[in-house]
């Protein structure tokens, strides 16, 4: 054998054993935590009492609004989640022995909330929440799981995912789990009261605000359970607004009942939810007890603030802006007032809104484009809308007056393109 054969064959052999390795420690970071499912099942408490706990639970995790496709069975699943790499349907959650999980046990089910894997060992897609609800205890698991077994069966087959090659393969998950996902418990800090632990826990955990009002990299990974610094909802073209960014969504200026009230309501002085946030509220926040809403408002108002950048002055050209003007007075004056003022309980107010000077226009030329609709509650039954002006108002129009409002009455922000609007629509 010769020299170079020689080398090539003793660098294959170490090729070899690296990528063993490699696989052995992705294998092994993907079950570390993992208790064996017991052969004989723990018994389903389904006492009135927790199946009435498991219900709240399912409303504080916004279960439904993923696990129950429109006109479908509540929580038969079907819905489609699109994702960067392709579509993640939503399983069958109820009780049928054969599409849903009516042979799973509490260990199954706490297995796919605390380590995202399913009952036959496949692991599941992040579309799943887990990466924040690993932080949801035994015990809310178990009352969640006795909730969902006492629904109504449901036989429907569980629509396999359209993802792209290779996000499609276990291999590629569960190298991303590797990078991305650790299982993990909630620790309440002994240095804060109660309250506010009971609002990181439903924040970080079952709320996972973390999905949406964080950026993700490439991956589709998002940053720790306090980076809620805002990020682009992906394929939903929503702007999640910064809960920390003094310039965008920040609450720590504001009262805790105000805050405690929005997320009852869907509205306050300062402005409506909107997009993805108006169904949040509609499916959960409102029906959440007053003391969980007040440790939620306790914890956001604490989160550490990140200060406001410095104003920019910016000159937009003054063609634009007249013809955004005349627009606005054409279209909007009568319902946000000749000074953007807006009208106490029903229009906000566009003057000094942080929302319209945001750095992203995104939602500002959406809710242009599209209509901007609040959630209707208990508390706001009949809310004020926004009707969608993108069949009357080509992108140039729509640019010029997103471009007025960031620039009028003493707001200053960066001008909209056509371009941008055109991608919005």
């Amino acid at each position: 054998m010769s020299a170079s054969a020689g080398t090539w064959m003793r660098g294959s052999v170490v090729g070899v054993a690296v990528a063993g390795l490699l696989i052995a420690l992705v294998a092994w970071l993907n079950v570390r935590g993992e208790t064996p499912i017991a052969a004989q099942p723990p018994a389903v408490d389904d006492s009135p009492q927790t199946l009435a706990r498991g219900a709240y639970l399912a409303r504080a995790g916004n279960c439904a609004a993923c696990h129950t496709e429109r006109g479908g069975a509540p929580y038969a699943g079907g819905r489609g989640i699109d994702t960067p790499f392709g579509t993640v349907f939503a399983g069958n959650l109820t009780p049928d022995a054969d599409t849903g999980i009516g042979r799973w046990s509490a260990d199954h089910f706490w297995r796919a909330l605390h380590h995202g894997r399913s009952k036959d060992g496949r692991l599941l897609y992040p579309a799943f929440p887990y990466p924040s609800y690993t932080q949801v205890t035994r015990e809310d698991a178990d009352a969640l799981f006795a909730f969902l077994r006492s629904q109504p069966a449901v036989a429907q087959a569980n629509k396999p995912h359209a993802l792209r090659f290779p996000y499609d393969m276990q291999a590629a998950l569960a190298v991303w789990r590797a990078l991305f996902f650790r299982a993990e418990t909630f620790e309440p800090r002994a240095e804060r009261s109660a309250q506010w632990n009971r609002g990181a826990y439903l924040v970080q955990g079952l709320g996972h605000c973390v999905a949406c009002h964080s950026t993700r990299n490439a991956f589709g990974a998002t940053g720790d359970r306090l980076d809620l610094s805002g990020g682009l909802i992906p394929m939903q073209r929503w702007y999640a607004p910064s809960l920390v960014g003094a310039d965008e969504a920040s609450v720590a200026d504001w009262d805790t009942q105000r805050i405690a009230d929005l997320l009852r309501s869907g509205t306050s002085p300062h402005g409506s939810v909107m997009g993805p946030m108006a169904e949040v509220v509609f499916r959960s926040t409102q029906h959440l007890s007053d003391e969980d809403l007040q440790a939620m408002a306790v914890f956001l108002k604490d989160l550490p603030p990140q200060p406001a950048a410095e104003r920019e002055e910016f000159k937009p050209d003054a063609e634009l802006l007249r013809r955004g003007q005349a627009i606005y007075d054409d279209r909007c004056v009568a319902c946000h007032g000749e000074q953007g003022q807006g009208a106490a309980n029903a229009y906000p107010p566009l003057a000094g809104s942080r929302k319209v000077q945001m750095a992203s226009a995104v939602n500002l030329v959406r809710v242009v484009l599209h209509g901007g609709f609040a959630p209707t509650t208990a508390a706001n039954p009949r809310p004020y809308g926004m009707p969608p002006f993108g069949q009357d108002l080509d992108d140039a129009e729509v640019a010029a007056v997103v471009s007025y409002l960031r620039n009028a009455w003493g707001n200053s922000a960066p001008t909209v393109s056509e371009l941008e609007v055109l991608k919005l629509r």
